[in-house]
């Protein structure tokens, strides 16, 4: 990783945001209405159709920032569009960059004040592979799914975002690409949220990003994670999608991923395998399966051979990432040759293995780290006594006891 000090470029009147601060703006983003409704739209006030043609052009594929930005169209119906829709739904920004320029992590204020997070990785051309650049967007703002090691986790809940939201993270990435003649290739919903608690308006993102007519992004270069919300994946197979499915799995024993993941109090392991197992059978693509490495955790022989048991014979995937340190949490990252121990145990059971290595930690690239750098600090006490829980609930479940405690509060079956 590179020593270069990170480049930070004011985020000017940014306050901690825990929690909205003022009303939302309750017109809708020109980013979620359809094509068919912009273009009913246009004729409803006596223009010709090609007009909406120039708004998708301006939405999708150029460089404006506002409405007043795109000049192809008269001032009279660039006031009245701005009068009825947002062109941008986060208002404001901070970017930070580090690994030499090829990692930039962009805090997005929107509209009610709340914060959320999207990292934009660049990976240059090389023998046998082209240039790429990856977006991480988030699905929420917060999390429900309380996973102890996630910055997201430590910041709670807010609210789902809405489809402008989510897609306004790629449109922003793809405007400043654009300006050195670059484009995006990639997007993960792999950032603030959990994706199937907000599938209706991911879904509706998804169709934006793969629509011709709009930013027209590959099904198979958008990958969908989630920390394993079966309904969910029922209903993606259903659909029938060529996009990459992606299990937040980072524990193959239950009692562990209780703790890790607790969500799996409801959906266990073998069920979420199941469901992912069925989606790879239905789609014909294989499901990637994360671990976050937690020293002394989950990275133990046993916790390997476990996990070669699990997806044996699967159409899978494995990713292995370091966990990034997070404040509030008494754990750290996996050591890399226990971390390449680990992958040689899952690989000799003929899974294929990928170490994926940390990028950004010197700007916070991990989710949700910025936001929670913002949303200011518990008190000591605070910090003192959620170490202990988790510190007692991790002892407990190596010990090979299941959790008591509830599901956290959000996660339903939707």
């Amino acid at each position: 990783m590179s020593e270069q000090k990170p480049a930070v470029v004011p985020f000017l009147g940014l306050r901690p945001a825990p929690s909205a601060t003022r009303p939302r703006d309750e017109r809708p983003g020109i980013s979620e209405i359809a094509p068919d409704a912009l273009r009913g739209w246009i004729t409803e006030r006596g223009l010709p159709g090609y007009r909406a043609t120039q708004v998708l052009d301006a939405v999708w594929r150029g460089t404006a920032e506002s409405f007043a930005d795109v000049h192809t169209l008269p001032a009279t119906l660039r006031d009245e569009l701005d009068g009825a829709f947002r062109f941008d739904t986060t208002i404001e920004r901070e970017v930070r960059a580090t690994d030499g320029g090829l990692t930039e992590k962009v805090l997005h204020r929107l509209s009610d004040g709340l914060l959320i997070e999207s990292v934009l990785m660049h990976y240059p051309a090389r023998v046998g592979a082209k240039e790429r650049h990856t977006l991480c967007i988030s699905s929420q703002a917060g999390c429900a799914v309380g996973c102890p090691f996630c910055a997201t986790g430590e910041l709670g809940m807010e609210r789902d975002l809405e489809m402008a939201e989510i897609v306004d993270q790629v449109r922003h990435a793809a405007r400043a690409l654009a300006v050195d003649g670059r484009r995006l290739t990639n997007v993960v919903f792999m950032g603030m949220g959990e994706p199937l608690l907000n599938l209706d308006r991911v879904l509706a993102a998804i169709e934006a990003l793969n629509d011709g007519d709009r930013f027209g992004l590959g099904a198979r270069h958008i990958t969908v994670s989630t920390s394993g919300v079966v309904p969910g994946i029922r209903r993606l197979t259903a659909l029938g999608p060529q996009f990459t499915l992606a299990i937040s799995l980072h524990a193959a024993r239950d009692p562990l991923r209780d703790v890790l993941v607790p969500l799996n109090r409801r959906w266990p392991v073998a069920e979420v395998v199941a469901a992912a197992r069925d989606h790879a059978d239905r789609t014909g693509r294989r499901v990637t399966y994360e671990l976050t490495m937690i020293d002394g955790i989950n990275d133990t022989d046993l916790d390997a051979d476990a996990l070669a048991e699990l997806l044996r014979g699967e159409l899978a995937h494995v990713n292995l990432i370091p966990m990034n340190q997070v404040a509030h949490t008494p754990w750290t990252g996996t050591p890399l040759p226990r971390v390449e121990r680990f992958a040689e145990r899952v690989r000799a059971a003929g899974i294929t293995t990928t170490i994926r290595y940390n990028r950004g930690t010197e700007i916070g690239a991990a989710c949700g780290q910025l936001a929670a750098e913002h949303a200011g600090q518990p008190t000591p006490i605070v910090v003192r006594r959620r170490r202990e829980r988790i510190v007692a609930e991790s002892a407990a479940a190596l010990r090979g006891e299941r959790s008591h405690e509830p599901v956290p509060a959000g996660v339903g079956e939707r």
